[in-house]
């Protein structure tokens, strides 16, 4: 039984390491050290959320309605480019700096958690992977498929707390200007790229 968890949660960790908006969100936040337990806890019970439906046998329905993947897509691409461009923007004027009035008037635990929620459930991959991939494989399992769900949920617990406050040790990095602008162009672009990806290559 413990290797059926050991199962879930090498997966479920192969599938949440991959650099994403919702990683590069959550990194940001971590290194301003605003919100980051909330949303540190956000991202992962919504993923063991979406885990514990896919593991239920609900994939199937979403295999049968692939309209619902069709409208993440779409909200997800139009969230995503104008977060980028955001991104862009701040690089371009420097305004990213921990120090900065800026920094210190972030958005509040409210805005934070709605961009959170957008960049989570607008992103057609998370549906893919939590809820069909995961789902459809844990059924292999039979009666223990719950418990393969459980080491995928583990693991995206694991990985979003250790991003969220492992942020803190780059810290005296991005105490410099010029870091926090290449870390927003890097983003912006990022982010680009992925809704691109969203509107003209994604397929199910």
């Amino acid at each position: 039984m413990i290797s059926i968890v050991l199962q879930g949660f090498l997966l479920g960790l192969s599938l949440i390491v991959a650099i994403g908006s919702q990683n590069a969100f959550i990194l940001r936040q971590g290194l301003i050290g605003r919100h980051v337990f909330a949303l540190t806890f956000f991202c992962a019970l919504a993923d063991a959320l979406l885990i514990t439906i896919g593991v239920s046998g609900f994939y199937l329905v979403v295999q049968q309605y692939p309209i619902v993947i069709d409208i993440a897509r779409f909200a997800g691409a139009a969230f995503i480019t104008t977060y980028g461009i955001l991104r862009l923007i701040s690089a371009y004027k420097g305004t990213g700096i921990l120090d900065s009035a800026n920094a210190k008037e972030t958005q509040s635990l409210k805005v934070a958690l709605l961009s959170c929620a957008a960049f989570t459930f607008l992103n057609p991959h998370v549906y893919l992977d939590t809820v069909i991939l995961l789902g459809s494989i844990a059924a292999q399992f039979g009666q223990y498929a719950w418990l393969f769900g459980l080491g995928a949920c583990i693991a995206s617990f694991s990985f979003f707390f250790s991003l969220g406050y492992g942020a803190r040790f780059l810290r005296p990095l991005f105490e410099k200007k010029r870091s926090w602008q290449i870390l927003d162009l890097i983003i912006g672009i990022m982010m680009l790229m992925i809704s691109i990806n969203l509107l003209f290559f994604f397929n199910v």
